[in-house]
């Protein structure tokens, strides 16, 4: 079996698999909707991520009668809202981690020194 994200399937086998004309999806590589890999000789090859995306492109133009430009706008946000959820996801598990632990990690913390003494100043809504 393939890694979902190893290019293998030829514009051929992808037009037939989708039910497309090549053509169609060299119009989607025009308008920078999608980008296979190429093979040495210059061949296009198609991962199976590339036809899941191909999959979500023909429901939008199909089934919702969107263009082409509305397809990239909604492409470019889906995108968006992807890396703005795993960078949510990655900062829910930071402050579990900090929650968790006893101390105030130092990038969260200012020491400074005064006298003898060494001071912590931090923000009271970090450790709540």
């Amino acid at each position: 079996m393939h890694h979902f994200d190893e290019p293998v399937y030829m514009i051929s086998i992808v037009a037939k698999i989708l039910d497309i004309h090549p053509q169609t999806l060299r119009q989607y590589e025009r308008e920078n909707l999608i980008a296979p890999s190429r093979s040495d000789g210059r061949i296009r090859l198609y991962s199976q991520r590339d036809i899941e995306k191909i999959k979500t492109i023909l429901r939008l133009t199909r089934e919702l009668g969107v263009n082409l430009a509305g397809v990239d706008v909604v492409m470019r946000l889906k995108d968006k809202m992807e890396m703005m959820e795993q960078e949510l996801s990655e900062m829910r598990l930071e402050l579990a981690r900090m929650r968790n632990s006893s101390g105030v990690p130092p990038e969260k913390s200012l020491v400074t020194k005064r006298s003898i003494y060494e001071m912590v100043i931090f923000e009271d809504d970090i450790l709540k």
